[in-house]
């Protein structure tokens, strides 16, 4: 590193740098009054963010204001070590992680400081998230008009380093066009206000807070910042923004320091402007014969809009256009017909008419209602996200994310890209916003060879003198990082890249911020993540987790998303999917996480994971952190005497489907006994579920059979013997479908609770076993040729996923899986003309999280709506989850979780809705916390058949 730099992980023996560690540890701890964690867990959860890179930290610092911050710089410096600023940690160029000590925003300096409406002014703190500031200014009209597909979870101070856009920037421009003033602390530990100093440049008066010797650098080479910057290019992301320092641009020192990526101060505090929301926001969709016409309309529509300036408002044209074509569309209905689509959004009708006619689409769709806006909006939405997965399985990768060329060349340049991926044998499909000639895409990069990063190199090469012979430039959104600053001089030439390096060094003399990004870059295929990773295994699977946190989203999720419960209950990193694959990344790799699979790091991370699968439908790369929860516990705990080290609750709950075939309703007066809870690892602050006096399936077999069957009822663990009145209630309304009902003819169990509680060996077992049954003890045979029901969610995501995932050469198990139905599924495919009888009432309850992850909840919505069960149900996950909320230590956040949406959506329902909950966990928890009967759909239809019945 630069003069002398250095830091206590690459220098020393092993003594020496854990020595030095330990030092630094002890003086940031007692020179502040945040949080300082040089543990491995907090390394581990800090070195990647949203790109392709890796860099091991030496420590971390939430520091709690801006006094911190300095106290954080003065220690660092005198110990030569770097220091990074990382909000979300979502970059994608690898600028948000680093070598030295990592400075968290999130944890404490998140504050709104104020908030002026007649201004249209805020002022907060570096780590606020973004959807925070936006939802407190709503109230007054006002927004923050750059909104990054992460806003949800990206930071303030993040988007400042970044200069981030996002697809109102046609609009209201990017980050930089759109802060008022700065306070930062130099690595040297001066603070400046940073501002905009006037026409005539009066920066000599300190009224902009520039650094010594920054004007004087810049007014030595007025010449090349004025000529050295690409022209008509509203997403000029790369490289310093010395140009707004000229004095024609009113000596902006403010504006300058966006997008310089933590490398030359630290933010503590910004002022940023607000503007009006629409009034009457409408939403164009306009289709096009291919991507190419899409992308040279997007040009012909910003004439319509207002200019982009920081004073500017609006004046009624295009406030968003997005593009993406058909190849990244998986389901387009509401779509106008074409094979590429614009999403322009506008305020008001009249806007919208005289957009749609200057468009010159194929097709068109003008929608008004909020509804129907947001449907639309989640195919663009879902698009981003499925981006990063091809459609033949393969995973798509960052590395050339977001460049950006002025919009009248998007149609050519898009057309010579293709041609490039093409050339080199690479897939990836662009989209993005349009209508500032930027342009997304993931690409399937093979970054595990070799030669993938050979060609990774190559590629990122040729695609870059592309760019520029288009007169972009190579960041368009997310900044250069390491991604893109080595390929700074072909965009920017020596010249002016080497005046980059001069005004680092008038910030940052020493060389401590940031180092190795944007200026004096490492080379873009060195410290790739996936370097000494194996091919395959646990690792290799989380390797999957791309960082962009939308696992991070505090507070109750909008709409019925799941992911991440455990991470909103605590708000910490370490308990979110990303946290989690993360600590398994490290634990693959050997060198943070040195103990393998008996890592407690890993295991205590985990702890608080409920398995409730939400992230294998809500994380956009399909991360199923429950999957791999199951296989780590089982590793961790296997070998000899493993067994003498697993909770109790492992034993009891795990293995609970073998205990109640054994005792039944013995367990009733066992779970009495003193100590009882204690001895059975289940927490005293729950009462365990008492078990039926008579099983469902000793009620069945009593009964005489009405109909040739037409299906299999599965009887689940949880309804045979803790709810059998769902069971039976099931068997009457599909019978009275006109469905003859049939069960397996002899014990049948998922192996969920042994999967969920890390026993594989055990669940492989008891899901054998239960092939058997199915297929009838015939040699060869595969299973049931008809549906099997499935009432219990939980157990009909384990069929439909556990089962062919851990018996992958069972060809019974992918049967049996293909063949499972929900109960709403069954009555929907196997009696589609029979009418449930008519409810007519609202409903509250939750939809299971397993429901929601894998099974789909759809024919469950229809058929609640033809039987007049009115209103949605919510999202997220009850916080019970099988045997989690059980266990000792686990109860607050169980509540916690359960606060998150299903509590107040009880609280909030009218007296007479109906509480559905088709999950027996679900039920149980509405019981404990609310004092409230639950009831599967199936009890509440059958109730109705049965008046019906009486009535008539």
């Amino acid at each position: 590193m630069r003069r002398g730099l250095r830091h206590p992980g690459l220098v020393g023996t092993h003594q020496e740098r854990a020595g030095d560690a330990a030092r630094l540890a002890g003086e940031l701890r007692a020179a502040v009054a945040g949080d300082v964690d040089f543990s491995v867990t907090a390394r581990a959860l800090t070195t990647m963010d949203a790109s392709n890179y890796r860099r091991v930290p030496v420590g971390t610092v939430a520091p709690r204001d801006a006094d911190d911050v300095a106290a954080v710089l003065e220690v660092c410096r005198a110990h030569g070590t770097p220091v990074v600023a990382r909000g979300a940690g979502t970059s994608i160029g690898g600028q948000a992680t680093g070598t030295g000590v990592v400075l968290d925003f999130t944890r404490h300096m998140a504050r709104l400081v104020s908030l002026d409406p007649e201004g249209r002014t805020a002022v907060v703190g570096p780590g606020l998230v973004l959807d925070r500031l936006r939802e407190a200014a709503r109230p007054y009209g006002l927004t923050f008009g750059p909104d990054p597909s992460t806003h949800s979870r990206c930071t303030l101070g993040g988007m400042i380093g970044n200069n981030a856009c996002g697809a109102h920037s046609v609009a209201w421009g990017t980050t930089a066009d759109n802060v008022r003033s700065l306070n930062v602390v130099t690595y040297r530990g001066e603070r400046l206000t940073l501002g905009r100093g006037g026409p005539e440049g009066v920066a000599a008066s300190g009224a902009t807070g520039a650094p010594a010797g920054l004007l004087d650098l810049v007014g030595g080479h007025l010449s090349l910042l004025r000529t050295g910057y690409p022209p008509g290019l509203p997403r000029r992301i790369s490289g310093y923004a010395l140009d707004a320092l000229l004095p024609e641009r009113g000596v902006d020192v403010a504006r300058s320091f966006c997008g310089s990526e933590g490398t030359l101060g630290v933010l503590t505090e910004a002022t940023v402007r607000l503007v009006p929301l629409p009034a009457d926001p409408v939403l164009v969709v306009l289709g096009y014969a291919d991507e190419s016409a899409a992308a040279e309309a997007a040009a012909g529509l910003l004439p319509w809009g207002s200019p982009r300036s920081s004073e500017a408002e609006n004046g009624g044209g295009p406030l968003t256009v997005e593009g993406m074509a058909a190849d990244l569309v998986r389901g387009a209905a509401g779509l106008p017909r074409g094979a590429a689509w614009l999403f322009c959004e506008v305020d008001g009708e009249g806007a919208a008419r005289a957009l749609v006619r200057a468009a010159d689409a194929v097709d068109s769709a003008v929608v008004r209602d909020p509804a129907g806006q947001r449907a639309l909006w989640r195919i663009r939405e879902d698009a981003a996200g499925t981006a990063t997965r091809s459609r033949d399985g393969t995973e798509a990768w960052p590395g050339w994310e977001d460049c950006a060329v002025p919009p009248a060349r998007l149609g050519a340049y898009l057309r010579e890209f293709r041609a490039l991926l093409a050339e080199f044998g690479l897939h990836g499909v662009p989209y993005g916003h349009f209508g500032d000639g930027c342009v997304h895409v993931r690409i399937d990069f093979d970054l595990w060879t070799d030669k993938g990063v050979r060609d990774f190199r190559r590629f990122s090469e040729a695609v870059a003198d592309l760019v520029v012979a288009h007169g972009g430039s190579l960041s368009g959104e997310h900044g250069d990082g390491q991604a893109r600053a080595e390929l700074l001089p072909r965009m920017y030439g020596e010249e002016l890249v080497g005046l980059f390096g001069a005004v680092k060094d008038v910030w940052d003399p020493d060389g401590g911020l940031n180092p190795g990004m944007l200026v004096r870059p490492r080379p873009l295929d060195e410290g790739l993540r996936f370097a000494g990773l194996p091919l395959v295994g646990l690792g290799r699977e989380a390797a999957r987790c791309v960082g962009v946190a939308k696992c991070r989203v505090a507070g109750p999720s909008s709409g019925p998303g799941v992911m991440c419960p455990s991470y909103r209950a605590t708000g910490e990193e370490k308990h979110s999917t990303r946290g989690r694959a993360r600590l398994l990344h490290e634990m693959g790799l050997g060198e943070v996480v040195t103990d393998g699979w008996r890592s407690e790091e890993v295991r205590e991370a985990l702890d608080l994971c409920l398995s409730c699968k939400g992230c294998r439908s809500d994380c956009p790369v399909g991360v199923d952190m429950a999957a791999y929860k199951a296989e780590f516990l089982d590793r961790h705990y296997a070998g000899p005497l493993g067994f003498l080290r697993r909770p109790r609750s492992h034993w009891t709950m795990g293995r609970l489907p073998h205990w109640l075939d054994v005792f039944g309703r013995g367990l009733n007066a066992g779970m009495r006994l003193p100590f009882a809870a204690r001895l059975a690892g289940v927490t005293p602050e729950r009462a365990m579920p008492r078990v039926a006096d008579r099983t469902f399936t000793s009620w069945f077999a009593e009964r005489a059979s009405v109909r040739t069957a037409a299906l299999t009822l599965w009887p689940d663990t949880f309804t045979d013997h803790l709810a059998p009145e769902v069971g039976r209630a099931a068997v009457r309304v599909l019978e009275a479908a006109g469905l003859g009902v049939a069960l397996p003819q002899g014990r049948v169990c998922c192996g969920l609770t042994y999967v969920s509680t890390g026993q594989l060996g055990a669940a492989r077992r008891v899901m054998r076993r239960t092939l058997d049954v199915m297929a009838g003890g015939e040699e060869g045979a595969v299973g049931p040729t008809g549906p099997v029901v499935v009432l219990e969610p939980s157990c009909a995501a384990t069929l439909r996923t556990d089962l062919p995932e851990l018996l992958p050469d069972d060809p019974r198990a992918a049967r049996l899986a293909a063949s499972v139905r929900t109960f709403a599924e069954a009555l929907e495919t196997l009696a589609p003309d029979w009418e449930p009888p008519r409810l007519d009432r609202p409903v509250t309850g939750q939809t299971h999280c397993h429901q929601h992850a894998v099974l789909g909840d759809a024919a469950d919505r229809r058929l609640r709506a033809r039987a007049g069960l009115t209103g949605d149900l919510a999202g997220g996950c009850c916080g019970l989850a099988g045997n989690f909320g059980f266990e000792p230590g686990h109860y607050e956040v169980s509540v916690a979780c359960a606060e998150d949406q299903l509590l107040p959506a009880l609280r909030g329902a009218a007296p007479e809705a109906t509480v559905l909950a088709d999950g027996f966990s679900c039920r149980t928890q509405m019981g404990d916390l609310a004092g409230v009967r639950g009831r599967h759909l199936a009890e509440v239809l059958a109730e109705a058949v049965d008046e019906g019945e009486t009535g008539s």
